[in-house]
């Protein structure tokens, strides 16, 4: 059984905690029956001991297997990941995803996209990662009664995200203790009329609107200062055919977006510019996660 769940950029601006999409990046689980228990682990985060030791994705699938099985089984866990590791781009909530819908997948249990979502919402409190990473898409969301109520749209084949991912990472826990305890009225009206905008163009394929509408008040500015050079790629990529460039969740990736056309040059401009930093050019996902057998 293969298991595939795409990275995601979330907040895209001002949507803090709500916006978020689906990237051509995906990380992989395949799962065979076994004698005894084993783990292989290929791509980002491969040469990390503590992963393979310490494994979320273990930790989780065992939380519902168990509870889902009366049988003791061993299997083997093949991952292959391409989602890099605490970079913004949606790592954890795609561990968490993948686990819960092995777990309920081997049992051959029929599990809705829906209450996969609401059982995720467990383990990631914020429905902008976890619920692109089940649905695929650009969606909207919000948790109400601890339910994620969410509204989503395929994104079109006509533009690409050129992603630019650095060389270290940002905490998100640190990252967040560095956002404004408190945030006047005119900069909650801002975030809040730029997220609706924002939320309206690409319902609307209005791509001309991306750029004022990404604009953001709230946590980009605080985030991107604990990597200065992330305000140089923003600004290149906005003056190099980027839509939009905005903060991959909280950072440290920069996430844009650009007409097809325009994408390779936009990121043959930035390798030049940034040759320590990882850039490229990857496509949208309207699937969400995927169950193969």
């Amino acid at each position: 059984m293969k298991v595939t769940v795409p990275a995601t950029s979330a907040n895209l601006g001002p949507g803090f905690d709500a916006l978020g999409l689906a990237l051509g990046i995906k990380n992989q689980v395949v799962i065979k029956p076994s004698k005894f228990h084993s783990v292989s682990l290929r791509g980002e985060g491969a040469n990390n001991p503590i992963l393979k030791d310490n494994n979320m994705f273990i930790a989780i699938f065992n939380d519902f297997y168990n509870n889902l099985s009366t049988k003791k089984r061993f299997f083997r866990f093949e991952f292959v990941n391409e989602i890099p590791l605490s970079r913004g781009l949606g790592s954890s909530s795609a561990v968490i995803v993948s686990a819960i819908a092995s777990a309920y997948a081997i049992e051959g249990i029929q599990l809705s996209k829906e209450k996969l979502l609401n059982l995720a919402l467990a383990y990631e409190s914020h429905p902008d990662n976890i619920t692109p990473a089940v649905m695929g898409g650009f969606t909207v969301a919000t948790v109400q009664d601890n339910e994620v109520q969410f509204i989503r749209k395929d994104i079109t084949k006509s533009l690409s995200p050129v992603v630019v991912i650095p060389n270290r990472p940002i905490s998100t826990q640190l990252s967040r203790k560095t956002l404004p305890y408190k945030y006047s009225k005119e900069d909650a009206i801002f975030n809040l009329s730029h997220a609706s905008l924002l939320t309206a163009a690409f319902m609307s394929e209005n791509w001309d609107m991306l750029r004022i509408a990404s604009q953001d008040r709230f946590h980009q500015y605080y985030r991107m200062k604990q990597m200065p050079e992330l305000f140089e790629v923003q600004k290149i990529s906005l003056g190099n055919g980027a839509l939009m460039s905005t903060l991959s969740g909280s950072g440290s990736t920069l996430f844009s977006i650009a007409h097809k056309q325009d994408a390779k040059k936009l990121e043959t401009k930035l390798r030049e510019k940034f040759p320590h930093f990882k850039v490229f050019t990857t496509t949208f996902d309207n699937t969400g996660v995927k169950i193969e057998y």
